[in-house]
């Protein structure tokens, strides 16, 4: 049987009706309903108090988990503002809360949602790397800054400020980005679970860089061969495909003997600290063209020992275990497990490049050459996209490939005939 309940306790002359069943609706209790259904309208007079015209009013707020009410006082302006000018502050202040522009979840902290929420349910969706640089990130910049907030301070000035701030700091242009972009994620979460209305950190504008784009750096092909000699097996055959070829290095660590073909390799799947996935995006998901040189050098791996100290003693194991089509082509020297790639970086490719000068080699190092020497090489650009395996050709040219062109370099040169140079 239906029942109809007033709005009791709306203020103004008009009545809004409700029509609520007598059974129970979501597992939530007659009562409950009630209490739901009634609007929280507020139209509180202001009162001067002092040198201020104050405003006291009823905010939810949430308290280890449970909705409470709590009286609230702030001060609307001075006390020599006219009255009739202190009313339309008030009631301008209380329109978010009467319209309902002000969820109840809003009122949910800061650090507990990013706690409770953001890391559990939304981190474990993104690859292993990435998780680390955001937890890192809202360790040592969000929480420290909002962690006290509930979600509905963090409003677009609030995170203007913050912004702001930060480019008064010695962080970089690309790190405030990121930071950014992380706090714009979070709040997007709570967008998505209605906890916030809009998203206060979305379109918001950087601040200028400090400085120009810098070019980054990329090995030759000398510092490549010098480079090769200096790693020890498997892991400079890993660093030949890599420059070769172009792939990430957890689509290396994944790589099977499968997807190793005659002239191409295939990418299907990735390996990151523990993480299997697939490739980073769908346009990485693509079998590639391969020198046929480095084909054979990947299969050469399977003759060789690698020689391990142990004391005073020298153990072998083979670099290949086993070569069936799903066992993986570079394999943990001792057990044959996937590998991980800091442990490489770190023991075998940064002590290389530190001793031949280039201290700042990496994988995405190598993954930059091999985009410039495609350029060196007069590749295309479609061409140089497709073998990156990049969704646009943008990222191949602004991002990745860092060569300045022989041709710009013969303009340049000519200029010297028009007029001589004075020194």
């Amino acid at each position: 049987m239906n029942r109809i309940l007033g709005n009791d306790g709306i203020h103004g002359s008009s009545k809004r009706v409700n029509v609520v069943t007598e059974t129970n609706i979501g597992g939530l209790s007659k009562g409950e309903i009630e209490r739901m259904a009634r609007r929280r309208f507020q139209a509180p007079k202001p009162k001067r108090r002092g040198k201020w015209w104050c405003l006291l009013y009823w905010q939810d707020e949430f308290v280890d988990g449970r909705r409470i009410r709590k009286r609230k006082r702030i001060n609307l302006a001075p006390a020599d503002t006219p009255e009739r000018e202190v009313n339309k502050i008030a009631a301008e202040h209380l329109r978010p809360m009467n319209q309902g522009l002000v969820p109840l979840g809003s009122a949910t902290n800061f650090a507990e949602f990013v706690d409770t929420v953001y890391i559990p349910v939304l981190l474990p969706k993104m690859a292993k790397t990435t998780q680390g640089r955001y937890e890192g990130i809202i360790d040592n910049y969000l929480k420290p800054q909002f962690q006290k907030l509930c979600l509905r301070d963090v409003s677009v000035l609030t995170v203007d400020r913050y912004l702001t701030s930060l480019g008064q700091s010695d962080l970089s242009h690309e790190s405030i980005n990121k930071i950014r972009n992380v706090l714009s994620g979070i709040l997007s979460a709570a967008v998505r679970y209605e906890l916030l209305v809009r998203n206060p950190a979305e379109g918001l504008k950087l601040p200028r860089a400090r400085r120009g784009k810098r070019s980054k750096p990329f090995v030759t092909p000398a510092q490549f061969s010098a480079l090769v000699e200096l790693v020890a097996e498997p892991y400079a055959t890993m660093v030949y495909v890599a420059v070769y070829t172009g792939l990430r290095v957890s689509e290396l660590i994944g790589l099977r003997w499968r997807n190793v073909g005659a002239d191409s390799i295939a990418v299907e799947e990735r390996y990151c600290r523990g993480d299997w996935g697939p490739p980073k995006s769908e346009a990485s998901n693509a079998t590639v063209p391969v020198n046929s040189a480095v084909i054979d050098r990947i299969h050469r791996l399977k003759a060789v020992e690698i020689e391990v100290k142990a004391g005073c003693a020298v153990r072998r194991y083979p670099a290949v275990k086993s070569s069936n089509p799903d066992d993986l082509v570079f394999q943990s020297v001792k057990d044959g497990e996937p590998m991980r790639d800091n442990n490489i970086l770190v023991r075998h490719l940064k002590p290389a490049g530190a001793k031949l000068g280039i201290g700042w080699v990496n994988w995405l190092v190598l993954r930059r050459s091999f985009a410039t020497w495609l350029k060196m090489a007069g590749a295309d650009i479609k061409d140089a996209q497709a073998l990156m395996r990049h969704s646009r050709a943008s990222t191949t040219l602004d991002i990745y490939q860092q060569f300045v062109p022989e041709s710009q370099r013969r303009v340049v040169d000519s200029l010297t005939g028009l007029t001589p140079l004075v020194n």
